[in-house]
């Protein structure tokens, strides 16, 4: 494959843009007692450059949600049932069509309900897509062909971690940090996209190109780190980005947020919020732009 080393630039930000030009990512996340997962995930898309960002979620989750996500706006999902009876899978793939971009999975739980919304929404999904944490957890065991999808579907980029990525395979996870580009090429063929394994060393691969990140230190390996990368490559997806861009520059883009967050707190208590905070200064040194000395 060849070998990546080159950071794409930022999209674009003409002067007379508005909140249309910059595009609009639904967020497909959450449930009760998860309902900061699509709040982190949410925040994270509008930090990126997104100019709206709308979540689909169950009622019981949507008050917390937009407490955590002013910004957002919110499509509550009637019934404890939440994506998983027939009108709301058929209302999240419209509003996904809408939108342009759709980021699924953080904080969706796992059963039955889950996989059937997950299977449907791959074969459906028209936009570029962002699959991330139980939307995977919600596809394991399907990985030994590759995905039989549409022509017309959106492209993929999924963002497993290593766990994950074992789920998805049908293997262990010491075996997938053994062969980290293998697995990565392993799922990008197997989705026809773009995976991301996320760890020391995040690997990008469409099949063909590979990019392994430098930044990034042990202090974002904490809950909800995961759900602010979904947002920022979602983000960069709905700017226009092609998906293996989008999904390089995210992940120097959340490991620079995460640097510049372990060296004001250090690595110990780093915390997602703290990732959303370090995030402009991530995008204004990948611009050029002096910011703050840390």
């Amino acid at each position: 494959m060849e070998r990546v080393q080159v950071i794409p630039g930022l999209p674009p930000r003409p002067r007379e843009g508005h909140k249309g030009t910059f595009g609009t990512v639904l967020v497909a996340a959450g449930s009760p007692g998860m309902a900061g997962a699509a709040g982190l995930c949410a925040r994270a898309v509008l930090r990126s450059g997104a100019g709206l960002c709308k979540v689909a979620c169950p009622e019981l989750a949507q008050p917390l949600v937009a407490v955590i996500a002013p910004g957002a706006t919110s499509l509550p999902l009637e019934t404890e049932t939440g994506f998983f009876q027939e009108a709301h899978v058929q209302r999240v793939l419209q509003e996904a069509a809408s939108a342009g971009t759709l980021a699924v999975g953080p904080g969706i739980g796992r059963g039955p309900g889950q996989e059937r919304f997950m299977a449907r929404v791959i074969r459906e999904t028209t936009v570029p897509t962002v699959v991330d944490a139980d939307g995977l957890n919600a596809l394991a065991g399907a990985a030994l062909e590759p995905l039989k999808r549409p022509e017309g579907a959106g492209p993929l980029v999924l963002t497993p971690h290593p766990g994950e990525a074992a789920r998805l395979l049908s293997c262990t996870s010491r075996e997938v940090q053994k062969d980290r580009e293998g697995t990565a090429l392993k799922l990008a063929q197997w989705c026809q996209g773009v995976c991301l394994l996320k760890g020391a060393g995040t690997i990008v691969t469409d099949g063909t190109r590979v990019y392994v990140n430098e930044t990034g230190n042990p202090g974002m390996a904490t809950g909800g780190s995961g759900d602010v990368l979904t947002g920022v490559v979602a983000a960069l997806l709905a700017q226009g980005m092609k998906p293996f861009d989008a999904a390089v520059l995210g992940a120097w883009l959340h490991g620079r947020a995460g640097d510049l967050g372990a060296a004001r707190l250090g690595p110990w208590s780093l915390t997602a919020e703290d990732l959303l905070e370090d995030l402009p200064r991530a995008f204004l040194e990948r611009a050029g732009v002096s910011g703050e000395k840390t």
